[in-house]
């Protein structure tokens, strides 16, 4: 049988149910200590016979059980396949983003990068069966997400990107174009789209000769700006713990939009530049309006195999061994007989 977990990452919850569980342990060892440091043997008795050590100890193995389940519920275990029959219309889509530390910069709220991720994430709303990959570009460029159907693999990636997701610092936007280009698993020329969220600060990496390249291999190349191109904003950090803005030659540094960089990237790649800026960016509507009907594609129907999500079969017994433990008395069931007998003698 094969079994996959979606979520892997997840896996560091079960440090928590260790951690609770160890505290739930010594908590009851510790309350028998203060027993019997209080009062004598007898005396224990007397107060505790009412109560069950069986069930204290049985309640620390359901609490334990219980959070263990929620956490392999939070890997999101899948496995037995089902299958989809899907017909392919459309284009194959790289969205090549920019996640370098100017990227964080807050002129568009929250910040650059976040307006970038929710641009995207609307797009896949509407790509019908379009494939789409992902690209994230800083000082070097990673295929984060190759060309795919599966849009929640590709959400769950933009859930995590950060200036933290490359390896180098700096913002390379002709390496993400070229790798987009070499990345397209379709030998067909035509209809492929590379569309490139950025703020346009390149560090000389000739993004409009990448675009011109890949406009000759049939791609057409989007740019979107995103950010103030007058004024901009400070890039923020941290410092000694503590909230601070990027500093250059003692000068905080500003990071303003590229629009006319943009611009020629777009226009060498034979697509269109969108001057996003600090506005409220509908990519979806022009995704759907332009850059899908600049490119049309079919491909025949195909048969996707998808793995069967199975959390719940963890969080169902998890919330009912909640819910029971909730009922669950700590009395002894002989409580009322020892009363009867302490009384007749």
């Amino acid at each position: 049988m094969d079994l996959q977990f979606n979520n892997p990452n997840n896996s560091l919850y079960f440090w928590a149910v260790i951690a609770m569980c160890t505290i739930l342990m010594m908590g009851y060892a510790r309350r028998s200590t203060l027993l019997k440091k209080i009062a004598s043997p007898r005396l224990v008795h007397r107060l505790t016979n009412s109560s069950s050590k069986s069930r204290r100890k049985f309640r620390i193995v359901l609490l334990t059980l219980s959070a263990a389940l929620l956490c392999l519920s939070l890997l999101d275990p899948r496995w037995g396949t089902r299958y989809r029959e899907v017909e392919q219309k459309g284009i194959d889509t790289f969205f090549v983003l920019d996640v370098s530390r100017s990227m964080l910069a807050e002129d568009v709220r929250p910040n650059r990068l976040q307006r970038a991720t929710t641009a995207i994430t609307d797009v896949l709303d509407v790509m019908g069966s379009d494939r789409a990959g992902l690209i994230t570009v800083a000082g070097d460029a990673t295929v984060t997400v190759p060309l795919t159907l599966d849009y929640g693999s590709l959400r769950l990636a933009l859930d995590v990107v950060s200036p933290r997701s490359v390896k180098r610092g700096g913002t390379m936007i002709g390496d993400g174009i070229r790798l987009a280009q070499k990345s397209f698993t379709d030998e067909v020329q035509d209809h492929k789209t590379i569309i490139v969220l950025t703020d346009g600060e390149d560090m000389g990496s000739f993004p409009s000769e990448a675009a011109a390249e890949a406009s000759a291999a049939g791609i057409n190349i989007y740019t979107v700006g995103i950010g103030d191109p007058i004024t901009g904003a400070r890039i923020p950090t941290t410092r000694y713990g503590q909230p601070a803005f990027i500093m250059h030659e003692g000068q905080e540094v500003w990071s303003v939009m590229n629009p006319e960089e943009l611009t020629n990237v777009a226009t060498a790649g034979g697509g269109a530049f969108v001057p996003a800026g600090t506005a409220n960016l509908d990519l979806a509507s022009i995704y759907a309006q332009r850059i899908a009907t600049d490119a049309g594609k079919s491909f025949d129907s195909v048969k996707l195999e998808q793995f069967i999500p199975r959390f719940q079969w963890f969080a169902i017994p998890a919330l009912l061994i909640v819910l029971g433990d909730s009922w669950l008395s700590l009395r002894s069931k002989n409580r009322t007989s020892r009363r009867a007998y302490e009384v007749t003698a």
